[in-house]
């Protein structure tokens, strides 16, 4: 009897926490930063489960970009994880890393766009990029894997090794509907 394969662009799809892991591995990041977010779990986990990355669980967002240049300071590379929620919480802090010029990697989940069910969600989404543009930070998005493998490869590489702040938009389409 023959099994049908699964499209090799399902497994792709499917397996982007992965290659972002082996991306950032690369990368040589030491410390990854977050507020707990299904969009993320499994990165997260992967990253808690990695003895040669520290985790850092927050209370908010904005002690990730504190982190962040405390691990640049150290010698060390991080990335911040958060959902687009949390890019509100967190602009005042971001001058930090303006200012201070050093790398700044934030993967960010957007809600509050594709099949979205809580309208609060709906205004922060609006205001995610334009709000980081404006403090000064480069925003790149990804609405597929295949994109947001490439895209956090070549934010990674900007971010490290030109000391850049950079935010990945990760769409909410890739990440799928939220369910309560």
């Amino acid at each position: 009897m023959h099994s049908p394969q699964p499209n090799s662009e399902t497994r792709a799809s499917d397996d982007w926490p992965s290659e972002l892991h082996r991306i950032l591995k690369a990368a040589d990041v030491r410390q990854m930063s977050y507020v707990p977010d299904a969009g993320h779990s499994q990165l997260i986990r992967m990253f808690s489960a990695d003895r040669d990355v520290t985790t850092n669980v927050l209370t908010t967002e904005e002690e990730g970009i504190a982190i962040a240049a405390g691990a640049w300071l150290g010698g060390q590379r991080s990335v911040l994880l958060m959902q687009s929620s949390g890019v509100g919480n967190c602009i005042n802090m971001l001058s930090l890393s303006a200012i201070g010029r050093f790398p700044l990697l934030m993967l960010v989940t957007m809600r509050g766009e594709w099949a979205e069910f809580n309208p609060w969600q709906v205004p922060m989404s609006r205001a995610t990029q334009p709000s980081l543009e404006a403090i000064g930070l480069k925003v790149m998005r990804a609405e597929t894997a295949e994109d947001l493998v490439e895209t956090v490869e070549s934010a990674a590489s900007l971010a490290y090794e030109s000391d850049q702040q950079i935010a990945v938009l990760i769409g909410q389409r890739l990440i799928g509907k939220k369910k309560w």
